[in-house]
């Protein structure tokens, strides 16, 4: 075997309060084309994801290339690097013998992303919960639409963490357990319309507010809409609303509240599969 793509999916994650442990797969894809290959001259992101996998199976390493196509766009909050990421360690996987299990790809891929709730759902597909070195993952209804507003604006991770801060009050953080218990518990059970108003969060959103102004009133004007629910997705740019009907209006209401031309929607639904190998990769953007 001498090439391998792998196909990942795009996730959006925290969920509002879930934060670090929440995340669901989107129908939104990058395929990762890695090819033995002398001379390479791999991106940081790839040679750290390759020094990890071959140090992790004490496998000679080798040198190979890598290109990637698709649909995710980069710094949005929805999981490009952990697409560039795992599909590099998937392909690597399948090029020597595939001796790795899947929950140890994901262990690894976490390792590098520094926090496992794009990478849980990435691999796994489906709507997953992160405690520790626990897993656990649902399917997601068809019924279910994710409606994506992506700004032109991106926002590096590293740089959205550190305006976080080190402690919030007690009363703030029983409210967010509580919401992220119960967006678990309602995809958990698929009583979806059990997510209405559990959303809120204290520990992220009120402070990457400074990064994306107008958060709080395209989550209200995608609520107003009829959405169950909208939150920032990862870090952002990316908004997220979910809902069951009235998908077109709601991603009407939340560009007109944005106030600003320069970004995009996009209706998907989620992913229930993961990341897989394909024959035939994507060919344009």
């Amino acid at each position: 075997m001498q090439q391998v793509t792998v196909r990942v999916p795009a996730s959006t994650s925290n969920l509002g309060p879930g934060f670090d442990c929440l995340g669901v797969a989107l129908r939104i894809y990058n395929d990762v084309v890695v090819t033995r290959a002398p001379k390479p001259r791999p991106q940081a992101v790839v040679k750290e994801a390759a020094e990890l996998f071959f140090h992790h199976t004490r496998r000679a390493p080798f040198s190979f290339s890598v290109s990637i196509t698709g649909n995710i766009p980069r710094s949005r909050g929805l999981g490009s690097s952990v697409t560039l990421r795992l599909g590099v360690l998937h392909a690597l996987n399948a090029l020597t013998g595939n001796r790795v299990d899947r929950f140890s790809i994901f262990q690894l891929c976490a390792q590098l992303e520094g926090h496992p709730d794009n990478a849980a759902p990435a691999i796994f597909g489906g709507f997953t919960v992160v405690r520790g070195q626990t897993v656990q993952r649902f399917d997601v209804s068809a019924l279910l639409s994710f409606v994506l507003l992506i700004p032109d604006f991106k926002i590096k991770t590293a740089g959205a963490r550190r305006i976080l801060p080190s402690q919030i009050m007690r009363v703030a953080s029983v409210e967010n357990c509580a919401n992220a218990c119960a967006i678990t518990a309602a995809f958990a059970s698929g009583n979806y319309r059990n997510l209405r108003g559990a959303f809120a969060d204290h520990l992220h959103q009120p402070y990457r507010k400074k990064l994306i102004p107008f958060l709080p009133r395209v989550i209200a004007a995608a609520e107003k809409a009829g959405a169950l629910g909208a939150f920032l997705s990862g870090s952002g740019s990316t908004i997220c609303a979910i809902t069951l009907q009235d998908r077109d209006r709601i991603a009407t209401a939340m560009k007109r509240s944005a106030g600003s031309t320069s970004l995009r929607a996009i209706i998907t639904s989620a992913d229930n599969r993961g990341a897989r190998f394909i024959r035939s990769p994507i060919t344009d953007h």
